[in-house]
């Protein structure tokens, strides 16, 4: 990865980071007692609005796109914790675990970012948002059908794969909302 790269993923890890940890001291960790198709519903919710702002040029609710991939950054790392210690119906867990868990996802993210642009030569920088965008929406439609199968695949990857994958897209499409110096 250039070192461009890594500052940028870092700039946009910053970002969702401070709004995780800033969002816990508003709620706690509320979000544990959500089953984890009920966060790739959240995650849905947010592509949806993003694809939705996209294809009419204008929101009528003052969030802009920018704030939904950042929800759909921790959403995912969210859903993925969810997927590991399964819901709560007593949803407070420590903020300083919390976080830890949530960047060990965020990190995880990042390594097989690492290995896909190896493999790829940063093919994204030359994507456009949009795209990124409705690779998110369909890695949503794949989650949901692998939830609809009680998280059985005959040949797929698993849930936190998608996750996994939608946390770098929504990072990708910051970097060109941050950076517009990328955008072909």
């Amino acid at each position: 990865m250039s070192q461009k790269t890594d500052q940028q993923f870092e700039h946009v890890i910053a970002i969702c980071k401070d709004i995780f940890e800033k969002k816990m001291k508003d709620y706690g960790t509320a979000w544990r007692i959500l089953r984890p198709s009920s966060m790739t519903d959240q995650i849905f919710i947010k592509a949806q609005r993003i694809r939705s702002i996209e294809t009419k040029g204008v929101s009528k609710v003052d969030e802009d796109i920018r704030s939904e991939f950042i929800g759909i950054i921790n959403y995912a790392s969210m859903a993925i914790i969810q997927l590991e210690l399964g819901p709560s119906d007593q949803p407070e867990m420590n903020n300083e675990k919390a976080l830890e868990l949530y960047l060990k996802n965020i990190y995880n993210a990042k390594d097989l970012m690492l290995n896909k642009n190896h493999d790829y030569d940063e093919a994204w920088r030359s994507m456009r948002i949009s795209s990124f965008t409705d690779l998110i929406l369909m890695k949503l439609h794949r989650t949901k059908q692998i939830e609809n199968n009680q998280g059985k695949t005959i040949i797929s990857e698993g849930i936190d794969a998608n996750y996994l994958d939608m946390i770098n897209y929504a990072i990708f499409a910051m970097i060109h909302l941050d950076f517009p110096e990328n955008e072909n």
